[in-house]
């Protein structure tokens, strides 16, 4: 920390729920999990617009709701998400919506008197060939993974953005890059989900339909790592109250499973009774990705949610929301 930090660091956010904070992108997988984390803490004055109410890429509309709300806090949760498939398809709607969003947002922030910014990422935006587990210094020491540097460039200029308002303005923006993550409000789409909605997916409409197998690409070799959602939560609201500083800090399980282990706790969960079979002839991909969660560690968080028990919760989620 720079000395300027410490004084930034003296506003306590747990301290005043009455305070305003705005969760942008409050109806999504993250933001919905940061807004029910605040609504338990007794937060009472969270202020939440839809993308009908506000759009974020539109400078003007933004500018004039700071003016007019000045919340005290800002979590920045929106962004323009997606899977390999739609990253190739819509290149330009990945660099420009998101630099839109979190310019406008940080920007106007930071000129309408926000007393602290949390800016999220995630964790696509390190080197293809990073060092496993990744820590934050790998940060911009190699290439991208060509399929989704789109979103990745515009995640590293928010994280530097948030640097340049601290140093310039000496302003308490921080950021936040979290692993894989999953929970209530997941994308259960078939075709442009990821690895564990997926396969939650498939092993449900297996079971429903009687199926024999389920068949899954690859080996089942490669190691992941996967964040409940709630445990980001947590995170973000410790990192509010507990940390001020330039670094980004990576947020992970720091656990990391097989793919193999993750289809047969699925499966387990789900209930699916029938076998589980390996297309062998398919592609596995990256064969280890993991975050060093260590600084975060270090000042004081751990998650607290086991991946059965977060799948259970999930599956649970799933079923009252999904219906074939």
């Amino acid at each position: 920390m720079g000395s300027h930090d410490n004084a930034l660091a003296s506003n306590s956010f747990l301290a005043d729920k009455s305070a305003k904070v705005f969760v942008a992108g409050h109806r999504g997988l993250v933001g919905a999990a940061i807004v029910r984390k605040l609504t338990q803490l007794g937060f009472t004055n969270l202020v939440l617009r839809s993308h009908a109410e506000l759009d974020l890429t539109r400078q003007y509309d933004v500018e004039a709701f700071f003016a007019s709300k000045k919340p005290e806090y800002v979590i920045v949760a929106a962004a323009k998400v997606g899977g390999i498939h739609a990253n190739n398809t819509y290149p330009a709607d990945f660099i420009s919506i998101n630099l839109q969003i979190q310019t406008n947002v940080i920007d106007s922030a930071y000129r309408n008197g926000t007393k602290k910014l949390l800016f999220l990422g995630s964790s696509c935006i390190y080197p293809k060939f990073a060092p496993q587990p990744i820590p934050e210094d790998a940060l911009l020491t190699g290439p991208l993974e060509p399929t989704n540097e789109w979103y990745a460039i515009a995640k590293i200029a928010g994280i530097k953005m948030c640097q340049a308002y601290r140093i310039q303005y000496k302003w308490d923006a921080i950021s936040g890059m979290p692993t894989n993550l999953y929970g209530p409000y997941d994308n259960f789409h078939p075709e442009n989900s990821h690895v564990l909605p997926a396969l939650m997916r498939r092993f449900h409409e297996a079971k429903i339909n009687g199926a024999k197998e389920v068949v899954v690409w690859g080996t089942g070799s490669p190691l992941r790592e996967f964040l409940h959602v709630d445990d980001l939560a947590d995170a973000v609201v410790f990192m509010m109250e507990k940390y001020s500083g330039l670094e980004h800090l990576n947020v992970g399980s720091g656990k990391e499973v097989t793919i193999k282990e993750l289809a047969e706790l699925m499966k387990e969960v789900v209930g699916f009774e029938g076998a589980l079979v390996w297309d062998t002839s398919k592609p596995d991909g990256t064969p280890r990705k993991l975050m060093d969660s260590s600084k975060l560690a270090g000042i004081g968080w751990t998650p607290k949610i086991s991946l059965k028990d977060g799948l259970v919760d999930t599956y649970r989620w799933y079923l009252e929301n999904y219906k074939l």
